[in-house]
């Protein structure tokens, strides 16, 4: 398009053309030539313009438009999961089972108590505590029993809607991985459909539970991956192919955040991209700076931004949870000194370095069976053990698990007599020998070769008393400080880890965790344990109350030892050493498990032989139990014995050059395999190895990979075995059967998902399909 100063320039142009060339004008000729030329150029230029301004006016005056393509399977997916899952959220009314487990744990969010669950990371439990902020929860209700109705201050419809709404979205997930997977929209359908029907996903999903959660990161991690390695075929290092492997790795991270079983997923899908990667590095098109930018992208996303992420929802809980609450005792005396109240108030400003002439508490790290301190008092050992055993008859010393005076020591330089701190202080350091006087008795901790009274294999600890016979005191110890830096280390308050290595014997200060008969009040056994047996946690102390002693006299120092420490000197974690600690206490923390009613071992669930009873009304016969639909389950072990059978023989009719079905088909086949079959192999056979008490609900993870198979094995079934038309039609007559079976036996069940209506006697017997199953039946 000409510019209207062009065509001034050409006028001017031709003008100057016209007048080299020799042609003369007067002067009123020329003017009129230039008045012609602009006359010219402004016709040109306003029919230029308003051909122009008439194009952007029709734009302008029709609408705009914008075209997108909404798959209506998936709406209609995502509208009926969220219909089954939120439909009558907030009934029954009433604690439901393990809701009065995680209940706790969210009140104590609420309320800002730190806490300690050892089933697993924090994530899940922050999950279900947001539900309870955003419904304006204040953690004032009593989780004691299952089936407590609710107080009014408790928003049931919130505490449950996260659940609620992972569990809905499972459905459409389904799908989508099947489509991801290159199956058809039909399978992908059936898939999603069987997730939908099935009876115990929906009662999982409904309650203030976790397994819904897990299973929803779950799925969305397998299928942001599926989404990733599908782009990756053609636009690579795209604004997508970023999205979906960034998201692959938070997928993941959340999903071990939430409990401990999401680690199984997460490294199945690290080994298919591992296994991916691989062949990439074969591919000659691809250069070395390209596979290493592949190899990095990897790394970020999938390892380095989950365990990022994974301290993040440490941080958080431990930002949430700043006072001190009932769980402290599990934890060292640093990390308790770290809250607000509790041992942070009893341990404020206490001086940090030990010293001689320090008056102090020795707490056992070990913590089990319970916290405990070096404790002693004026009894002795009794001079006879009821096996006949002799022992010192010196005075008792043992592990006392409550405060008491008697639980102070003096730390005493074996050269001098003093038992008060000079000035300056003399900090006791790493290799130094001291005495440990008690302080109310004022008698030495010693040990000799006499054998513990319930320990006949390791040294009796007392205090020493003089009886003038042939027994002198050995009272020298050697301070080892476990945890130092250095060798010059000082021996530090709440700080220090230490054990005490007994000079003449090389015995080392040790709790054994028994516990001793009446003559010792039932307070555990102290013992000399020889360091030829090797380190442990219970022969390892720590100073958790410390003051400078000033009173040289009995008396006076009596009086300082009952007396509170108040100086002002904080000691404040950093989070990574609270994070490692925690960590740590919830990996190892083994709580007391006992044989539950409604417990089961894993090679019940395959045949779901067992189920739960979650709730019963306290008048009628509506009840909730965790049953799965039964042709469901059946179908699934179904499916995965065929998928199984069907590639060992495709693999040796392979060996034998003989190619049953094409390769794409094959390679579809087996990449499916991959993430169903190793997807539920991964989340169900480790539980063969842990020593912990199992529920139905464990499988839940697994049985949701074994459902995702069956539409897949029917579709191999049907393209590839199914050669004729009356096969193939015959094949699609069983399938609809079958799937009017799956919806029958989850109408059935129904009244037991939902708890609603009310059944009578007989129908509930008519639901006890196996003899295992506890429906319970009230008694008239």
């Amino acid at each position: 398009m000409w510019k209207a100063g062009e065509l001034w320039k050409i006028s001017y142009h031709e003008l100057l053309v016209a007048e080299s060339s020799g042609a003369c004008f007067r002067s009123n000729d020329l003017q009129l030539a230039v008045s012609e030329r602009v006359t010219a150029a402004l016709l040109c230029f306003s029919r230029r313009f308003g051909q122009t301004s008439d194009t952007m006016l029709g734009f302008l005056r029709k609408p705009v438009v914008v075209t997108a393509e909404i798959n209506m399977n998936l709406v209609a997916l995502t509208v009926m999961g969220l219909i089954s899952r939120l439909w009558g959220l907030s009934y029954p009314r009433a604690v439901v089972f393990d809701e009065v487990y995680y209940g706790q744990f969210v009140s104590l969010y609420m309320k800002r108590i730190f806490f300690v669950d050892d089933s697993g990371p924090p994530f899940g439990h922050m999950l279900l505590a947001l539900g309870g902020y955003l419904g304006g929860f204040d953690g004032n209700f009593l989780w004691n029993r299952i089936g407590a109705e609710y107080s009014m201050n408790v928003p049931v419809w919130s505490l449950r809607l996260l659940p609620a709404l992972a569990g809905a979205l499972c459905v459409p997930l389904a799908y989508q991985i099947l489509v991801e997977l290159q199956f058809s929209h039909c399978a992908a359908l059936g898939a999603a459909l069987l997730i939908l029907l099935e009876n115990s996903l929906i009662t999982q999903s409904r309650f203030m539970l976790l397994e819904s959660v897990l299973i929803f990161f779950i799925l969305l991690a397998v299928l942001s991956y599926l989404k990733f390695y599908n782009l990756q075929r053609h636009s690579y290092f795209s604004g997508s192919w970023w999205f979906w492997l960034l998201l692959t790795g938070v997928a993941c991270s959340c999903a071990v955040g939430v409990k401990y079983m999401g680690l199984f997923t997460y490294m199945l899908l690290l080994a298919i991209a591992g296994l991916h990667f691989w062949h990439m590095i074969g591919d000659q098109n691809l250069s070395n700076v390209s596979l290493m930018c592949h190899f990095l992208a990897r790394g970020l996303a999938l390892i380095i931004i989950p365990v990022a992420m994974y301290l993040s929802f440490f941080y958080v809980h431990l930002t949430l949870l700043y006072r001190s609450g009932p769980h402290d005792q599990i934890m060292t005396s640093a990390f308790q000194a770290s809250l607000e109240g509790g041992l942070a108030r009893i341990t404020q400003g206490q001086p940090l370095e030990v010293a001689y002439g320090s008056q102090i508490t020795l707490r056992n790290v070990l913590g089990k069976p319970m916290q405990c301190w070096l404790h002693s008092h004026t009894n002795t050992y009794p001079i006879r053990y009821e096996n006949g055993r002799g022992s010192s008859h010196q005075q008792q010393v043992t592990c006392y698990p409550f405060k008491d005076v008697n639980n102070w020591w003096i730390v005493k330089d074996p050269g001098m007599q003093q038992l008060v701190v000079s000035n300056p202080p003399r900090p006791v350091r790493h290799g130094h020998i001291v005495q440990l006087v008690h302080g109310i008795t004022t008698r030495y901790l010693n040990t000799h070769d006499v054998a513990a009274p319930l320990s006949p294999h390791s040294q009796e600890v007392s205090c020493y008393i003089d009886y003038n016979i042939s027994m002198p005191a050995q009272n020298l110890w050697r301070v080892e400080i476990v945890n130092r830096e250095s060798d010059t280390d000082v021996w530090k308050t709440i700080l220090s880890e230490v054990r005490f290595v007994h000079v003449n014997t090389s015995a080392v200060l040790k709790l054994s965790g028994a516990s001793l008969p009446e003559w010792g009040y039932r307070q555990l056994e102290v013992v000399g344990e020889k360091l030829s047996k090797g380190y442990h946690q219970s022969m390892v102390w720590n100073v958790e109350e410390h003051r400078y002693g000033k009173s040289q006299e009995q008396k006076e120092r009596e009086v300082e030892l009952h007396s509170p420490t108040q100086m002002d000197i904080s000691k404040n974690l950093s989070f990574m050493a609270k994070f490692t600690e925690l960590q740590w206490k919830i990996l190892t923390l083994k709580n007391e498990d006992t044989e539950h009613k409604y417990s089961s071992s894993a090679l019940d669930w395959i045949t779901m032989d067992t189920n739960i009873a979650y709730w019963l009304h306290p008048t009628s016969g509506a009840q909730i139990h965790l049953l799965g639909n039964v042709v469901t389950w059946a179908s699934a072990n179904i499916a995965a014995l065929v998928y199984t059978c069907l590639s060992l023989w495709y693999l040796i009719r392979r060996r034998r050059k003989i190619y049953d079905v094409p390769e794409d088909a094959w390679q579809l086949w087996v990449s499916a395999g991959g993430i169903c079959v190793g997807g539920w192999a991964v989340n169900y056979l480790p539980f063969f190895l842990m020593e912990k008490t199992l529920f139905l609900y464990h499988y839940l993870p697994a049985v949701t990979f074994q459902i995702l198979l069956i539409p897949i094995v029917l579709q191999h079934l049907s393209d590839h075995l199914c050669r004729s038309l009356l096969l193939k039609s015959m094949f699609s007559a069983l399938i609809v059967a079958w799937f009017s079976s799956v919806y029958f036996v989850y109408c059935t069940f129904r009244p037991v998902t939902y708890g609603e209506p009310s059944l009578s006697v007989t129908e509930l017997k008519d639901l006890r399909w196996k003899d295992s199953w506890n429906i319970l039946i009230r008694k008239q």
